[in-house]
């Protein structure tokens, strides 16, 4: 069993090369993979968030104009949209109104990343239910 710890430690010594300190190197490009791995999902999740609250936003900015063509709010329709848009931190990017249903988009850049969403809202639509 000496002869082979001896071959081994000679082959060692032969080509100047050792292990030492290789674990060090394989903790390090661990820990580096994981946090880079950490952000891309953190940074997916965010904008995710991001896409639903657009989409909220819509939602809101399609009502608000939806209200106001049917007269429970004073105003005008895509300029009430507009406003509702501002104020969830999104754009208007389309308003159209026809008879009492508004079509509304609205678009928000997150990290350089367009995220847009479009909602409708009216009356509804077929016959009273109850």
């Amino acid at each position: 069993m000496s002869a082979r710890v001896d071959n081994v430690d000679a082959g060692v010594a032969a080509t100047g090369l050792s292990e030492s300190g290789a674990g060090s190197i394989l903790a390090l490009a661990l820990l580096a993979a994981t946090v880079l791995l950490t952000t891309l999902v953190v940074t997916i999740l965010g904008l995710l968030v991001v896409g639903r609250s657009v989409a909220n936003a819509a939602d809101a900015a399609a009502l608000a104009a939806a209200d106001t063509a049917s007269g429970a709010i004073a105003g005008y329709p895509c300029d009430a949209a507009d406003a509702v848009a501002t104020l969830n931190e999104t754009a208007a990017t389309g308003c159209t109104v026809t008879a009492l249903i508004a079509s509304v988009s609205v678009r928000r850049r997150v990290l350089g990343i367009d995220i847009s969403a479009s909602a409708r809202a009216g009356p509804p639509t077929g016959p009273p239910t109850g």
